[in-house]
């Protein structure tokens, strides 16, 4: 599973400017499976998102594709951990420990 955490690079009118196209960027990712849980951080200078289901290197093709990214206003930062512990809405998201 993975955290990721974006910061803005660029003035928030630019940010702002790309806000829709994010948006349906994160309902399509929320249709593959691919994001549990997004938001935008307090103070608004980026967002979080939980994402899970997928390997780094995809994870890393599918934030390629985030408006935000294409555009150049944000810069995004991944911490992968096991998720050994979940919700039970998130059961299907649990990960057995590295041996």
């Amino acid at each position: 599973m993975f955290v990721v955490t974006l910061s803005y690079t660029a003035p928030i009118e630019q940010v702002d400017a790309l806000l829709l196209e994010h948006r349906a960027w994160l309902d399509e990712q929320y249709a593959k499976g691919v994001l549990l849980a997004s938001g935008a951080k307090v103070p608004r200078t980026g967002g979080v998102l939980l994402a899970g289901g997928l390997d780094r290197a995809a994870l890393d093709r599918v934030l390629a594709e985030d408006p935000f990214a294409k555009g150049g206003v944000a810069q995004y930062d991944v911490v992968e951990f096991t998720a050994t512990k979940t919700a039970e809405c998130l059961a299907d998201y649990r990960e057995q420990p590295a041996s």
